[in-house]
């Protein structure tokens, strides 16, 4: 049985997912662990799959004619691993590690993040610690999204404040010690699970075509039983944004898109009401600001998010 299964999901990343296999196999070659690596690339332009395959023949590979989206290629991946129903558990990886193709692992990480997911029997998704490519603090972990963290993305709000629990945030102070400690869910960007937890709670909704795709899974993990822990001791460079930043009206459309599917889902009925109001106040200020500036793509996006605020889409 193997230890461990990789999953990276890449798009017009080449030279960041080069760096990242890279930083990924010198781990795993001193991890002792068994791990096989599956690189799914949704229609990149970039000549990403021909690099691949050329620096890092051992990876498995596999090329997709059109963008999938984050959830929906990885669940590629996780289907030719064998979570497709075909495969007995027995033959399945003992844990699955979902990784950003813009990410650095640093030495030991990869092991540090299996221990802690096997180590604790209820644990069933753990992620990493996390810091910028000039080794500044990132935020790794979060509570589930509410209204408060809505009013900060919209409404002036005292510093601490953002940087706090009213925003969903960890005390910086949790990241510093090396004991794993439970979150609700962690950044997208290192997600390893248990074999089981995939069995039973599925795996990406593919109706969320880019972000929160983790933050929907998470909170179907927890209602399954399971913990969610971050594991400080496993350090991971994370850059950040490299491929939806590419897209900026888009990648407004998608996260707000994905936002409101997410509390439609999610929440109440009367938490979804006020959630949809708060958008469309926030997204006519943001919108009247981005008229005055005369950026018209990105007034244009924020409108449509007003639409479908107001018709309960997403």
């Amino acid at each position: 049985m193997r230890d461990l299964a990789v999953v990276i999901v890449t798009w017009n990343v080449r030279a960041l997912v080069i760096d990242a296999l890279t930083s990924l196999h010198h781990d795993l070659a001193q991890s002792g662990l068994s791990a096989e690596v599956i690189v799914v690339d949704s229609a990149s332009s970039d000549g990403t799959p021909a690099a691949v395959a050329e620096i890092f023949p051992q990876v498995c590979l596999i090329a997709s004619e059109k963008n999938l989206g984050f959830g929906a290629a990885n669940n590629v991946g996780l289907r030719a691993i064998g979570f497709d129903g075909s495969t007995p558990s027995e033959n399945l990886p003992r844990a699955v590690y979902l990784l950003n193709p813009d990410t650095i692992v640093q030495p030991g990480s990869t092991r540090a993040l299996f221990d802690a997911l096997m180590a604790n029997s209820s644990a069933g998704l753990v992620g990493a610690r996390l810091s910028y490519g000039d080794g500044s603090f990132q935020h790794s972990a979060f509570r589930f999204p509410g209204l408060r963290q809505l009013w900060v993305e919209f409404f002036p709000t005292p510093g601490r404040w953002v940087e706090g629990g009213f925003n969903g945030r960890y005390p910086r102070a949790r990241y510093d010690h090396d004991q794993p400690f439970e979150i609700d869910f962690p950044l997208g960007a290192t997600m390893m699970l248990r074999r089981e937890v995939i069995q039973q709670s599925e795996m990406f909704d593919e109706a969320f075509f880019m972000y929160c795709e983790e933050i929907d899974w998470a909170w179907r993990i927890h209602h399954a039983g399971w913990k969610v822990l971050c594991v400080p001791t496993a350090h991971v460079v994370h850059l950040g944004g490299q491929s939806t930043g590419q897209v900026r009206p888009l990648s407004v459309i998608y996260l707000w898109s994905s936002r409101l599917r997410l509390f439609r889902k999610h929440y109440p009925g009367w938490k979804w009401l006020l959630a949809r109001g708060l958008i469309i106040i926030g997204m006519w200020l943001r919108k009247r600001r981005a008229s005055r500036s005369a950026d018209a793509d990105v007034a244009q996006a924020y409108q449509r998010v007003i639409r479908m605020a107001r018709a309960g889409q997403g």
